[in-house]
């Protein structure tokens, strides 16, 4: 049974989601606040942390830098309030392996975790703190924002490049268009989820890669996309 440390300072949160958290599989824990947090994650060594943003004495994005100052890389689900893409990106940078804005549908949540934690990588950092990734000969450089296949870049739009992004730091996750619209163009954009479905025809396009046997992106009918290939993050 997987250990889970829940870090919110709203007991109407805690009170509720830790006993659905629990009937999930979990073995849960909850603290109220960032210092709590960093002692019980010392004691438990719990295998992922979901930590909230916003709260008092320690908040959760410098529990989550004093975390990964110290080397440790258990995995973290930050819950945020805010949906800006500079929210997400900070995020990120910072050393969380994914987000949830709040409010959130709580078996969204119990998906979340257990996609990540079939990505951890015990003692290493997550790939969406990698610099480079790479599956097979695709490679993507996440500093200069440039992809290459077999060697050659490849022309692809900012929002593109952004998407697979996105992608290949959620390998074999099934992806919602709505949860990439919200992750790519941010949950305000004006747009609908046919925005999503243009920018993977264009990747698709520039991939070589086939509808029918996809290589890198399969198409769930009805649900959405998921990157297939393996990946990991390159020196």
């Amino acid at each position: 049974m997987h250990k889970l440390l829940l870090v919110d300072d709203e007991p109407a949160i805690t009170e509720n989601l830790a006993p659905f958290l629990q009937r999930a599989g979990f073995d849960v824990t909850v603290a109220t606040d960032g210092e709590e947090a960093l002692r019980q994650i010392a004691r438990l060594r719990p295998d992922l942390v979901i930590l909230d943003v916003l709260m008092p004495r320690l908040d959760g994005r410098e529990t989550l830098r004093r975390l990964r100052r110290a080397g440790n890389w258990t995995p973290v689900i930050l819950l945020t309030q805010v949906g800006a893409s500079t929210e997400r990106a900070m995020a990120l940078e910072e050393g969380a392996d994914d987000y949830l804005n709040k409010p959130f549908d709580p078996y969204e949540l119990v998906a979340r975790i257990r996609a990540v934690l079939r990505r951890a990588r015990p003692g290493q950092p997550p790939l969406a703190a990698a610099r480079l990734l790479v599956s097979g000969p695709l490679r993507l450089d996440r500093l200069s924002r440039r992809a290459s296949l077999e060697g050659q870049e490849l022309v692809l739009t900012p929002k593109a490049i952004a998407l697979l992004e996105y992608l290949m730091t959620h390998p074999d996750e099934l992806l919602s268009r709505e949860r990439l619209l919200d992750a790519v163009w941010g949950w305000d954009y004006p747009a609908g989820t046919r925005t999503v479905d243009t920018r993977i025809a264009e990747l698709r396009r520039a991939l070589g890669d086939d509808v029918v046997q996809p290589r890198y992106i399969e198409t769930i009918p009805g649900q959405g996309y998921r990157f297939i290939a393996p990946v990991e993050a390159g020196a």
